[in-house]
């Protein structure tokens, strides 16, 4: 498995074997092959194996540029909402955020369904195997409690479906569409899941290279200040399909 997307069960004890093999090239100018880690380690089966077992089982895979590690569940930790958790304040009240942010690299945490996605405050180290196990551990244990792992208030106060798509879609049409237009982008709310929203960038934000840096430090910074309820945003468009017309 290429690091940056391999999937290991955080819980095992053993240390998994690490290697380093040549990937192939991924543009035509690069001169040399680059280097990719493979960790090789007992990994889930499929999203089944995760579904059907009676046990605690828990799959993390560190994202392609290891700025955050995604974790995968086959227990729900939000039943059909999602939340993020900025910082350590905000985990008060909220068992399974307070045992995270009891780690001490751990940045972030955004809980959506049956998944816990964690960024860390030490960018500069691509590992994510230490500190996944100790993810894995504290939602283990706050699993194995069996009590609600979100703060009574979150649950209480969640807004409806209608009142959060109404709510970013004003955010989208008088905010954050005028301040992309000017490079020829557009913003779309393609649906609301619960507090979970999903948007297409098109035009050119579409293959921009400015798109991530764009949809995590404007867009989630506009619909968090616009509904402060809301909680993962994804973004669906395939940028790899579009040009770059704007930025180099």
């Amino acid at each position: 498995m290429k690091y940056g997307s391999p999937s290991t069960d955080v819980d095992k004890g053993s240390e998994p074997a690490v290697e380093t093999v040549p990937e192939e090239k991924d543009n035509a100018w690069k001169d040399e092959p680059v280097k990719r880690t493979v960790i090789n380690a007992p990994v889930l089966a499929s999203q089944s194996e995760l579904e059907d077992s009676g046990d605690v089982l828990i799959k993390a895979e560190p994202s392609a540029t290891g700025d955050l590690c995604r974790f995968m569940v086959n227990r729900f930790l939000f039943e059909g909402h999602s939340w993020n958790f900025a910082d350590f304040e905000s985990a008060d009240g909220s068992p399974l955020a307070e045992a995270l942010f009891s780690i001490e690299d751990l940045e972030t945490a955004l809980v959506n369904g049956s998944t816990l996605t964690v960024t860390r405050k030490d960018k500069s180290v691509v590992d994510w195997e230490p500190v996944a196990r100790e993810v894995g551990a504290a939602i283990r244990q706050c699993l194995e409690a069996e009590k609600p792992l979100m703060a009574e208030k979150i649950v209480a106060d969640m807004p409806s479906e209608e009142t959060i798509r109404e709510g970013i879609q004003k955010c989208i049409d008088a905010e954050v569409n005028p301040g992309v237009a000017g490079h020829g982008g557009n913003i779309t709310l393609t649906e609301v899941d619960g507090n979970t929203v999903t948007i297409h960038m098109g035009g050119g934000c579409q293959g921009c290279s400015a798109a991530d840096l764009t949809l995590k430090a404007g867009i989630h910074g506009a619909f968090r200040k616009a509904v402060p309820m809301v909680g993962a945003i994804l973004d669906e468009t395939d940028h790899a399909a579009g040009m770059n017309p704007y930025f180099s």
